[in-house]
């Protein structure tokens, strides 16, 4: 059972999301939050798996609420949500850990499925989209490439590969046809990559690998 928490400072969407959650026989909403800090509270008590949280809340807000809740002994997976497509905040909210973001009007099939594949540990975009998002919210910096190039410098030649397979927006089915290697082979790298990095996604890797103008 995946358990679910939903942060959101308007009732109507938090009963709304709810009713699109509670059919799904593997998932389990545990709790609501009306703000940041009521959502940061429930992360501790419930232990949820994914958090669906809003970004626009009034006093503590989602981006700072991300920031806590990563800092978590074992914190859940966070999906942003919001109104509008490209929102300002959602490169920050990548940034800052979160394993992608939703629109509010996202059916309910791909919430269910999003919400699933977050809880595996994968990233919650489908590759195209993550690949969009993260052309559109990646600024090209020198400074910001030199840090991303250095940090990558610990990875190894074939881990840094699979970083730059996940940043061109290739799923770990893909990659291992890319690189000729199986899917479990692929994976392994991926967390040990992640590891060695200080990262927590896929999404926050694939922003490296842009920052690092590499691609």
């Amino acid at each position: 059972m995946i358990k679910v928490v939903i942060a959101d400072d308007e009732a109507l969407v938090r009963a709304g999301l709810r009713g699109l959650l509670d059919p799904a026989p593997d998932l389990e909403v545990v709790a609501e939050a009306e703000d940041g800090r009521a959502a940061v509270e429930a992360a501790m008590r419930y232990r949820p798996d994914v958090l669906l949280m809003d970004i626009r809340m009034p006093g503590l807000d989602g981006l700072r609420a991300l920031e806590q809740v990563a800092g978590l002994e074992r914190p859940p997976k966070v999906i942003m949500l919001t109104t509008f497509d490209l929102d300002d905040y959602v490169h920050r909210a990548l940034r800052a850990g979160a394993a992608g973001f939703l629109l509010k009007d996202t059916p309910p099939t791909e919430l269910t499925a999003a919400i699933r594949t977050v809880a595996a540990g994968n990233a919650m975009l489908a590759p195209t989209v993550t690949k969009r998002l993260i052309t559109a919210f990646t600024e090209r910096h020198p400074e910001r490439a030199r840090r991303a190039r250095e940090k990558l410098s610990a990875l190894t030649d074939r881990e840094r590969g699979v970083i730059n397979a996940i940043a061109q927006g290739l799923s770990n089915a893909e990659i291992g046809k890319e690189l000729m290697m199986s899917e479990a082979t692929v994976k392994s790298h991926v967390s040990r990559s992640l590891a060695k990095l200080g990262l927590s996604n896929r999404v926050q890797a694939a922003i490296l690998a842009r920052d690092a103008n590499e691609l």
